[in-house]
């Protein structure tokens, strides 16, 4: 076991070498990357690639996030300052929450497909994480409950900006969110400021789509 444990420091910090050497700076982010293990956020047959800079499959049609796009969607989301809560649409396997958990005080996320969250509780609970709160919902309705947030994060992309979830930030909050359709798709950052909304494009990313309704 020590030896796996070895070799997983060894690959996270390639991966970290990585990140840097693409532009990511902010050194919360970079800490959360080093210390979250991506590993048991996939499944064991695919623990080998973790910490290579790609997105895989965890089932369901759905797919855990390149760790450059998971870092650079924290860094944006950290740009405006202390995160105390945040937003996420689409849980996944959980592991952009995690990232998102040591980066904020609170953490609510949503997933539509409810054997992802399941899932997902069960690595918080494992890797004793506690200020997450997960729901299965639908994303595009948000967490009016908990609103409002300094920061909302989606890991699937809408064909356009849901306006819903504007409404949800609080004042100089930022939404940060992949739009467009399969193989056109932006990465935009979207600082609310009074009812105006300023819109950042960033980069062309490629994400499963955002649905509406339950599964």
């Amino acid at each position: 076991m020590q030896g796996i444990g070895m070799t997983s420091l060894r690959t996270r910090e390639r991966l970290l070498r990585r990140l840097q050497a693409s532009g990511i700076q902010n050194l919360f982010v970079l800490d959360a990357i080093r210390e979250v293990p991506r590993h048991l956020f996939i499944d064991e047959a695919l623990a080998s690639r973790a910490y290579e800079d790609t997105a895989l499959p965890i089932g369901a049609g759905q797919t855990i996030s390149q760790p450059y796009i998971v870092a650079r969607m924290s860094e944006a989301a950290l740009v405006g300052g202390a995160l105390h809560k945040v937003l996420e649409i689409g849980t996944g396997c959980g592991y952009q929450t995690a990232i998102l958990a040591r980066l904020a005080d609170q953490v609510y996320t949503i997933e539509r497909i409810e054997s992802l969250l399941y899932q997902a509780r069960e690595r918080f609970y494992k890797l004793g994480i506690d200020n997450i709160h997960a729901r299965h919902g639908d994303g595009f309705q948000g967490w009016p409950q908990a609103a409002p947030f300094d920061a909302i994060v989606l890991t699937a992309a809408p064909d356009e900006i849901p306006q819903t979830l504007l409404q949800q930030l609080q004042p100089g909050g930022r939404l940060v969110l992949p739009v467009g359709t399969p193989g056109n798709q932006r990465l935009l950052v979207i600082v609310r400021d009074g009812e105006q909304f300023i819109r950042t494009e960033l980069n062309a990313v490629s994400f499963v789509p955002m649905l509406p309704g339950l599964e």
